[in-house]
C-alpha cells in the first residue's frame, strides 16, 4: 500500500476545481486531473475509489472549508440581526478570496451530482454552527419559523449571485450593494 501525501491530494484537489471550472463534467477524466495535477493516473487510485468519490470529498472539503468562513467571526451570543450581517459578510469574503471554489461549488451544486452522489447535509461543527444561529433566532421570535435550509438559503442565495456577477467582471460590489443584500435578507427571514 502507498503512503498517502497530503500535499498530492490538495493538488489533485486543486486540478478537479479548475478543470472543472475549464471544462466541466461531461469532458473531466481521471487522466486529464492526474496531468493537471502532475501526478500519475494511478496515484489518483490511492486516495480516491473512483471519480465520483473524488467529486465527493472535493465537494464536502470546500463546503465545509467556506462553512467555516462563513462562521468564523460569528458567536453564539451575538445578536441575532448582528450574527446574520457577519455571515453574509464573510461568505462574500470567501468568495472573493476563492472564486475558483466558489465556481466549483456552483457549477456541482447546480449539476445532478449531488443527488446522484446521495450527499447529505453535513454536520459539521460551522455547519452547525449555521444552524445555531437560526434555531436560536426563531426561539428568540426574531427569525420566521420556517425550516433552517429556507431561512440559510435567503442568506446565502442573494450573495452568491451578487458575487457570481462579481467574480465574471460583470458588476463590482460596493459597501452600499452589500448593505442594501444584506438589508433584503434580513428583511425576509426576520419576523
Amino acid at each position: 500500500m502507498r503512503h498517502k501525501d497530503e500535499n498530492k491530494r490538495d493538488a489533485i484537489f486543486r486540478a478537479t476545481i479548475e478543470l472543472l471550472n475549464q471544462i466541466g463534467f461531461s469532458d473531466i477524466s481521471m487522466s486529464k486531473i492526474a496531468k493537471h495535477a502532475k501526478v500519475s493516473s494511478a496515484t489518483i487510485y490511492v486516495y480516491f475509489d473512483n471519480k465520483d468519490d473524488m467529486f465527493r470529498k472535493v465537494y464536502l472539503d470546500v463546503k465545509e472549508k467556506m462553512s467555516r468562513q462563513m462562521t468564523r467571526h460569528v458567536d453564539i451570543s451575538m445578536p441575532i440581526r448582528d450574527a446574520h450581517r457577519q455571515i453574509m459578510t464573510d461568505l462574500l469574503d470567501f468568495i472573493r478570496n476563492n472564486q475558483d471554489e466558489f465556481l466549483f461549488m456552483e457549477q456541482f451544486s447546480a449539476s445532478p451530482m449531488p443527488d446522484r452522489l446521495l450527499l447529505q447535509e453535513s454536520s459539521e461543527i460551522a455547519i452547525r454552527t449555521l444552524h445555531d444561529f437560526i434555531n436560536r433566532g426563531k426561539y428568540e421570535n426574531v427569525l420566521k419559523p420556517y425550516d433552517n435550509k429556507l431561512l440559510l438559503s435567503y442568506c446565502y442565495f442573494p450573495i452568491a449571485r451578487l458575487a457570481t456577477a462579481e467574480v465574471r467582471h460583470r458588476i463590482h460590489i460596493t459597501e452600499d450593494d452589500l448593505n442594501a443584500v444584506i438589508q433584503m435578507s434580513w428583511d425576509a427571514i426576520r419576523m
